[in-house]
């Protein structure tokens, strides 16, 4: 069997191309309205996802609409908890509408970084998607609290790189606020994601050797040129061999 790997992109969040996008990846992580997002928005998108044959991601988040789901919230795990469980609802209710279902649980934004550390809302994250059932997988950066856990309960676990995100020596991302954070050149991108994908080396932040071995990539919908950005990441994956496979169906 050839190489496989899925290529996953933030939509629904009203920052980027989402018909152009979904042409291109085979999973998309849709905002479920508590940072972006609303239910035209969710039903809009997961009709033409499950059009497509991309595979729905319920992409969860703190109640942040105002700071896009990027400023943490200091919500007792219990609230969290059935934030995160009413999220995946929502989302499930309109991929069911569209003739499918949400597959797996991507967070977003400072609740994808507090859970990676964050026992209480690693616990409040886990603690949903094992609470809505149905085989939910989860995707996170790999060594994240949560996906320790979540691999604990027996959950289904989806390791996540960053094509456009610049990685520090230990394998953790470079917060956005430093330069140099965000890759914006797509051919350098591309590159990065071969190199992933076949298990050769990229360049950390020190222009030192980084092994990433993703089960997914993610392409930031809303990178200045996202759309050419995955284009060429796709083309190039294509052409070193790679098959661009949905990790949940």
């Amino acid at each position: 069997m050839g190489l496989t790997l899925d290529l996953n992109c933030d939509l629904g969040e009203g920052v980027g191309d989402d018909d152009a996008l979904l042409g291109l990846v085979s999973s998309a992580n849709v905002a479920c309205g508590y940072h972006a997002g609303d239910d035209t928005t969710m039903r809009r998108v997961c009709e033409a996802a499950v059009a497509r044959g991309v595979a729905v991601g319920a992409h969860v988040s703190y109640l942040d609409p105002q700071g896009f789901g990027r400023r943490r919230v200091e919500v007792d795990g219990e609230t969290l908890r059935r934030q995160v469980l009413d999220q995946i609802a929502v989302l499930d209710g309109h991929a069911r509408a569209a003739g499918d279902r949400v597959r797996y649980v991507k967070p977003h934004g400072a609740l994808y970084h507090a859970a990676g550390q964050d026992e209480e809302h690693a616990a409040a994250v886990v603690g949903a998607v094992r609470d809505y059932g149905t085989g939910l997988a989860v995707m996170g950066l790999p060594g994240s609290l949560w996906l320790r856990w979540a691999e604990d309960e027996g959950l289904p676990v989806v390791h996540e790189a960053f094509a456009d995100r610049a990685y520090a020596p230990d394998g953790t991302l470079v917060p956005r606020g430093r330069p140099g954070a965000v890759l914006a050149d797509p051919d350098e991108v591309a590159r990065r994601c071969v190199a992933m994908a076949t298990g050769e080396p990229i360049t950390d932040v020190n222009g030192d050797p980084l092994v990433v071995r993703p089960d997914s990539v993610c392409v930031h919908g809303d990178t200045p040129g996202a759309v050419e950005v995955a284009r060429r990441v796709r083309t190039r994956l294509e052409a070193a061999g790679v098959a661009l496979v949905a990790f949940a169906r």
